[in-house]
């Protein structure tokens, strides 16, 4: 009960000399397990208790040591909670079925592309011959994609999953961590997601706030010592006033900022079971049943344990490229070049692009680390820039143009290397179509449009 890291305070020494000390043993999380089971319901319950309890320690031994993951009793009871709800769904179903797809469906939005194989390696393992259809609301996925349209985004099935994840999540937690690089899609997950069940009849209030900016106590609230008087806070009248909001439509404050331990640890009461933010003016604000809680964070490097354990974690990865893929596809769709161009367009991105990251991550250091899609975000401009005022005959040449800047650009000395001259010298040997001069690197040229040709630059 005396935890002694950042963002909790010790007990004072007069008070620990009242208390004995205890050691307190680890849990026995089978027969936890083989308990819960039968209280949901199940008959099998002995032998499904020690399948989930291998299989969660199996993934803490053989997974990835991403900070984000959790195979303790919290994720364990979530997943059994779940499991009884299945089963009390569709009572039919063999258990065996019910307990791999909710063993499943709630651990992979958590699980990182790269340990994927390995996660249902292990569940193919403990229960072979299983292999039950996730269970898909159709009418509410097409809705999502309406929402996407109307956002103006291309409806890649991968960003469509991850909204449905993000909905089933908030059906059984309150509180979410959607986890992932900038740029990965963590903001236009829930935005969709609200503009689904806007269109599904259930309008949903969003408050969106940066922990960050403000410190602690301005965002809980604080007693004036001087006056003794109470001073409202950014979260909790935020808090206060989302739950005294009459109806129960879906409310959520979205928390888009770092974690760190100050400001968490005063959240841990709200995020475990109780629901309720407790005040230093002794004010209690409970989160009521149609309210959550979305918290939008790159890592959980500066967060304990405690926090991890107590909240569902939607991870979204960006290492297929799904994100740039489906921005070029979009911002092609939106522009209005004649037919011929487009397909250029696309055909080029496919041609270049994917060996060029491949290489880029394999050989080469920016000296600021930079995302994918910003890349793929500044060549999209670059291209628009030229092309929507003149009429550009050696696309290719555009392109080529484009890519060297903005993948190239960031490129300088770093550890003693040069990596500007090699990512230069790389890019002559290995793409021969758009033939650059031996003389000095590729950053030396600029295109001529009217003479669709390379011209170095002080010829402009």
């Amino acid at each position: 009960m005396n935890p002694g890291y950042l963002g909790r305070s010790e007990l004072p020494e007069g008070l620990k000399a009242l208390f004995r000390p205890i050691t307190v043993v680890v849990p026995d999380l089978q027969l936890i397990c083989d308990n819960m089971l039968m209280a949901e319901g199940f008959i099998e319950a002995k032998s499904l208790a020690t399948k989930f309890t291998v299989l969660y320690f199996l993934c803490r031994d053989l997974l990835s040591k991403a900070a984000h993951y959790d195979w303790g009793l919290r994720a364990i009871k979530s997943v059994l909670v779940v499991a009884g709800s299945f089963k009390r769904a569709e009572p039919n179903m063999p258990e065996g079925g019910i307990l791999m797809r909710a063993l499943r469906d709630f651990n992979i939005p958590k699980i990182v592309a790269e340990d994927l194989d390995i996660f249902f390696g292990l569940l193919g393992d403990l229960f072979p011959g299983i292999d039950v259809p996730r269970k898909r609301d159709m009418r509410f996925e097409g809705l999502i994609q309406e929402a996407a349209k109307d956002l103006g985004l291309f409806p890649d099935p991968e960003y469509i999953l991850k909204v449905v994840q993000l909905g089933e999540l908030l059906e059984i937690r309150h509180c979410v961590f959607t986890m992932g690089n900038p740029g990965s899609g963590k903001s236009v997950t829930w935005k969709t997601l609200a503009k689904a069940q806007d269109k599904d009849n259930k309008k949903t209030v969003i408050v969106d706030l940066d922990p960050k900016v403000v410190s602690t106590n301005e965002l809980y609230g604080v007693v004036l010592l001087a006056t003794r008087e109470w001073k409202d806070g950014l979260l909790s009248k935020t808090m206060r006033d989302l739950s005294q909001a009459p109806g129960t439509n879906p409310k959520w404050i979205v928390l888009d900022g770092d974690l760190d331990a100050n400001w968490i640890e005063s959240m841990n009461s709200v995020m475990d079971d109780n629901k309720i933010l407790t005040l230093a003016s002794n004010e209690r604000i409970v989160l009521k049943p149609h309210m959550r809680l979305i918290f939008e964070i790159r890592d959980l490097r500066f967060a304990t344990p405690a926090t991890v354990s107590r909240a569902g974690i939607l991870f979204i990865s960006d290492t297929f490229g799904a994100q740039w893929k489906a921005y070029v596809k979009s911002w092609i769709a939106k522009k209005s070049y004649d037919e011929e161009k487009k397909q250029q367009l696309a055909l080029f991105f496919d041609k270049y692009i994917n060996e060029t990251f491949f290489q880029v991550k394999k050989s080469f250091k920016y000296l600021i680390p930079t995302m994918e899609i910003s890349m793929i975000i500044s060549i999209c401009r670059l291209l628009e820039s030229i092309m929507d005022k003149h009429d550009v005959k050696a696309v290719e040449y555009l392109f080529v143009f484009a890519c060297i800047w903005c993948i190239g650009g960031g490129f300088s000395e770093k550890d003693g290397k040069d990596f500007r001259k090699e990512f230069s010298n790389w890019w002559k040997d290995k793409w021969k179509q758009v033939k650059f001069p031996s003389k000095g690197t590729v950053f030396d040229y600029y295109v001529d449009i009217e003479g669709s040709k390379l011209e170095e630059w002080n010829k402009m």
